[in-house]
């Protein structure tokens, strides 16, 4: 019997090795590794890039930028540096999508608010009416922290041009449209690398879509869960 498994042995040893091999492939593929992608405006759909971006295809960042948020403070990239945060455009009188999407940051504010890499970033898209002390009014009623949830206004084309062509959030057209009225119910997840790493419906907390490309506020929370471990 020993001499038999002596003569069988690399044979043995070949086929045990083989097995592991095959079964972690079959595992590897029944359980994918998660991976979030990193989208450049050549990888979105062209009506949400305009068109003098639309070419880049790698090295997509978000630019350095200066607001003012709810307290006077101006706030730039470098109050973000290192995090991870999520990106918005809304405005404090939009009956529609706006109180769902506030809402929605609002209980991911709740979900995050411990943890020191995360942030959130909403720019009022109408900020000849949303005064620093109308933000500042409606970040107490929505019960935002401070220094946690920044809430902005400031130069009407500059918040236009940066949802458009570095955030790709919302539709756009002709040249000449680029600062016509922003109105997107897009969430957008930006890394540590200022680099736009999702999409997400802020109008949407936790319902399933018919879209499988399309997460909801849920799967925000997951994914930002995700960057944390993967930059760790």
């Amino acid at each position: 019997m020993i001499a038999a498994l002596k003569k069988y042995k690399l044979f043995i040893l070949f086929f045990v090795l083989f097995s592991i091999i095959t079964i972690s492939l079959f595992y590897s593929a029944l359980n994918p590794k998660k991976i979030l992608p990193i989208y450049t405006p050549s990888d979105v759909n062209p009506e949400m890039v305009d068109s003098t971006v639309q070419h880049i295809a790698a090295n997509h960042t978000i630019p350095d930028f200066s607001f003012t948020n709810q307290n006077d403070k101006i706030v730039t990239e470098k109050d973000y540096e290192g995090k991870i945060y999520v990106a918005d455009f809304f405005f404090t009188t939009c009956p529609t999508i706006c109180p769902k999407m506030t809402k929605n940051m609002a209980w991911l504010q709740s979900q995050i608010k411990n943890n020191p890499k995360v942030m959130l970033l909403s720019h009022s898209v109408t900020p000849d009416i949303d005064s620093v002390l109308v933000l500042k009014k409606y970040a107490i009623e929505k019960g935002v922290i401070d220094g946690k949830w920044n809430l902005v206004t400031g130069d009407k084309k500059d918040i236009y041009y940066i949802a458009r062509k570095s955030y790709l959030a919302v539709k756009t057209g002709k040249p000449e449209e680029l600062y016509d009225m922003v109105h997107t119910e897009n969430f957008v997840l930006i890394d540590s690398k200022r680099r736009v790493r999702g999409f997400y419906d802020g109008t949407n907390l936790d319902q399933p879509t018919n879209d499988p490309k399309v997460k909801n506020v849920t799967q925000l929370l997951e994914d930002i869960n995700f960057l944390c471990n993967e930059e760790k």
